[in-house]
């Protein structure tokens, strides 16, 4: 069979081995779905990719009505909160200068970078109040002081959620096909499946997209975005254009060097968060879990097939991110109400909720979660309609002769 229009070619540019979360093309839609092999049945809750014995009202009844009121004075001192963290740990780094105490500073204030995205996002979901305005306002000052977006990201992630686990159509974090994957070199595929290169993805994925799609979230003539939308994203990129202009100049002002320490290194810190909660968000658990093509997929299996993960005393930081299956298919509901809401729908999505792994204080654990799905979660079958990630002998051999 001829290769559909949409694969990348073979040879895999640099720009591409760094966009590999979101590096996949639309393969044809082949059917009827395919079976399971004997490994992959050894490995899947065969239950977990036929279709649930509920509907997505019967998850939406079960939430109580509270669980959806926004109230955007709650959601403004999140803000607070977290711009007073943010200010007070750039003080103290300031004030004490000393290369005993940058470490610690990098950490704590990219994680709070990340919890001022989180914030952002619920801004573009539109679950931070009811006013757009507001909304607008409040997601452009958040996202732009961290180098986002605002209205490029809130599209295509928009597209993220309607098509959850669609192979075809989902924009983030789906897997390459078969064919895609034999296309690539041996060096490629070692590198895209090798820490760090998985959490570096998130800027060269702003810029240009996935491989195979064409687009960038800059700018509002992307094929990403509709004809109404192109203000927005015009105004983002404004927005946006102005904080690296802000940067260059206090780069003028005070050199290059207290503004990498200060904001440099914790937006790099930031970008790994994102990329490695947000993949462990869609792979990495113990039983392989389904991805949908044609038929086969709706909106509430898409959305099942995310995964919660616990983060310890991060989840109150990050804002409660880590319940993300409830987030994904109602992304209305308040971050302050998913751990409720979660907890009132549990009984009835029964087996096809699957708890999280307890966190120890911090979550060290994700690290070999990570690493475990990196040695394992490859490819998935060119045909069929419900497909499972496949592993690469070689490559996993690979990794196993590394490690010793």
């Amino acid at each position: 069979m001829t290769a559909p229009s949409s694969f990348p070619r073979p040879r895999i540019s640099l720009r591409h081995l760094l966009l590999w979360p979101w590096a996949v093309t639309s393969p044809r839609k082949v059917a009827p779905p395919a079976v399971p092999t004997k490994e992959e049945d050894e490995a899947a809750d065969s239950q977990l990719w036929m279709p649930p014995p509920f509907k997505i009202g019967d998850v939406r009844a079960a939430i109580p009505s509270h669980c959806w009121i926004k109230n955007p004075w709650r959601s403004l001192s999140y803000v607070l909160r977290d711009a007073v963290i943010v200010v007070a740990l750039a003080l103290a780094a300031a004030r004490l200068d000393s290369w005993a105490f940058w470490p610690v500073y990098w950490i704590a204030q990219g994680t709070m970078f990340w919890a001022i995205f989180v914030l952002g996002h619920d801004c573009g979901h539109g679950s931070f109040s009811n006013s757009v305005w507001l909304n607008n306002l409040v997601g452009h000052l958040l996202h732009s002081s961290i180098l986002v977006p605002y209205h490029g990201w809130r599209i295509s992630h928009k597209t993220h959620h309607q098509n959850h686990g669609n192979v075809d159509k989902d924009e983030s974090w789906y897997p390459l096909t078969e064919k895609v994957y034999r296309g690539m070199d041996s060096t490629s595929r070692k590198m895209r499946f090798t820490a760090p290169f998985p959490l570096l993805a998130f800027p060269v994925y702003l810029w240009y997209r996935s491989p195979g799609k064409e687009g960038s979230h800059f700018l509002p003539s992307s094929s990403l975005f509709h004809p109404n939308e192109k203000q927005d994203v015009a105004i983002s990129t404004v927005c946006w254009s102005a904080m690296v202009l802000l940067l260059l100049f206090l780069a003028w002002v005070f050199g290059p060097l207290p503004v990498l320490k200060l904001y440099g290194v914790p937006n790099l810190v930031f970008i790994m968060w994102l990329d490695l909660v947000t993949y462990l968000h869609h792979h990495g658990h113990g039983q392989k879990l389904p991805w949908y093509r044609g038929k086969e997929w709706s909106y509430l299996r898409g959305g099942l097939t995310t995964l919660d993960r616990d983060y310890g005393w991060i989840n109150n930081i990050h804002h409660d991110i880590g319940t993300h299956v409830i987030h994904h298919l109602f992304p209305q509901i308040p971050h302050y109400n998913l751990v409720e809401a979660t907890r009132a729908a549990k009984h009835v999505l029964g087996s096809y909720y699957r708890e999280p792994e307890k966190s120890s204080p911090l979550p060290f654990h994700l690290f070999a979660i990570l690493l475990r799905s990196l040695r394992i979660d490859h490819f998935v079958s060119d045909e069929g309609d419900v497909v499972f990630y496949q592993t690469d002998p070689q490559l996993q051999g690979a990794w196993h002769h590394k490690s010793n």
